[in-house]
């Protein structure tokens, strides 16, 4: 499957400009990728809904990007398996090797250590 025809999950949009999950989401959203933005306070950015969690969404996305503390991915990785999610990207300083080895336990491909922007061109 071709990267812009899986459905994203951003975990940790932000609304405030100079933060990476607030860039990345625009970026993604204006590269015509189908992006939707994750955030338990956070209703709205750039007006896109945002959702408080993946268990909220409609459909389930193919791919999970994560732009949060390393403690929040791990949290991030047992919600993926819980949610049969398949492919979680790891955006530098959200990794952590405990939830590196948690998501290659469950099974899960995962990425990190490079930036979903940069590899697909996008920064």
């Amino acid at each position: 499957m071709d990267i812009k025809e899986k459905e994203i999950a951003v975990i940790g949009v932000s609304n405030k400009e100079e933060k990476f999950g607030f860039r990345i989401f625009r970026d993604l959203l204006n590269s015509g990728f189908k992006v939707k933005g994750i955030h338990p306070k956070i209703t709205e950015v750039l007006g896109q809904r945002i959702y408080p969690d993946l268990n909220v969404l409609e459909t389930k996305p193919d791919l999970v990007i994560t732009v949060v503390p390393p403690e929040v991915t791990e949290r991030i990785v047992d919600e993926c398996k819980e949610l049969g999610i398949k492919e979680i990207w790891m955006q530098p300083g959200s990794e952590s090797e405990g939830a590196i080895k948690k998501a290659k336990t469950y099974g899960i491909k995962v990425i990190y250590k490079t930036c979903f922007m940069v590899e697909n061109g996008i920064w």
